[in-house]
């Protein structure tokens, strides 16, 4: 009975931290630049006197799809899509830097450049963009600028943007991604952006209501194994009471 119902605890677990992921990824479903979480789980065996014979499950890391997801046209400057593979850097805190594929960008009333509250990094730190009547971001992620009164064109900074392997990424629990070695990743000059665009969620929504239904569903079996094991418990019990 005691290892019937524990396969079936450890099932139900794993169901339920699989609900929590593909919940998540649909609660970002409409969020800009969001990749889809990867739920993964592997079988582990029980050692120990006897036979080999039970397997439990055991939750495991899958990783994050990164995947392009389609881009939005918003006419907003300030709105920046990368174009293919490739990040955003923002400043998530003293010394932490940051990466995502959003990139709703706006300015404060000081005139830096932000991401939600965070700063967003260029290629010589913090961007910080004066009083203008016009502002464009090239396709490298040059900002350039014309000031009240002025005629030329004045280039203000460069986006930072990395493309690291994807294997050297680790996705926080404030959604951003860092290097896993905790060092600033390098500017890489092939990445392009499109200006007065930005990149939606990666979510497919029909694909993770589809697997919470399927998740449920197992969910059920496993609790209708702990029942059966409880009954089976109960039925020995009397066996040996003998009534």
């Amino acid at each position: 009975m005691d290892k019937m119902l524990f396969t079936a605890v450890s099932g139900a677990t794993r169901v339920m931290m699989s609900q929590q992921v593909h919940a998540n990824n649909l609660a970002n479903v409409s969020t800009d630049g969001f990749r889809t979480d990867i739920e993964q789980a592997q079988s582990v065996e029980v050692t120990g006197q006897g036979y080999q014979t039970r397997t439990l499950v055991a939750a495991r890391d899958g990783g994050t799809d990164f995947s392009v997801g389609a881009l939005k046209h918003t006419d907003n400057p300030l709105d920046v899509a990368i174009r293919g593979d490739g990040f955003f850097a923002v400043q998530a805190g003293e010394d932490d830097e940051a990466y995502t594929r959003a990139g709703s960008f706006h300015l404060n009333e000081n005139g830096e450049l932000l991401l939600g509250d965070r700063p967003v990094i260029g290629d010589g730190g913090q961007i910080v963009i004066p009083e203008h009547e016009k502002l464009t971001i090239g396709s490298d992620g040059t900002i350039s600028v014309v000031t009240a009164g002025a005629t030329a064109v004045q280039e203000i900074g460069r986006l930072k943007l990395i493309k690291p392997d994807h294997a050297q990424l680790r996705k926080s629990d404030d959604g951003l991604f860092r290097m896993r070695g905790g060092e600033p990743a390098a500017m890489d000059e092939t990445v392009t952006v499109a200006s007065g665009y930005v990149e939606s969620s990666n979510v497919n929504a029909i694909d993770a209501l589809v697997n919470n239904i399927a998740l449920s569903r197992n969910f059920e079996f496993q609790v209708k194994m702990m029942k059966a094991a409880e009954d089976l418990a109960s039925t020995g019990n009397r066996v040996v009471r003998g009534n």
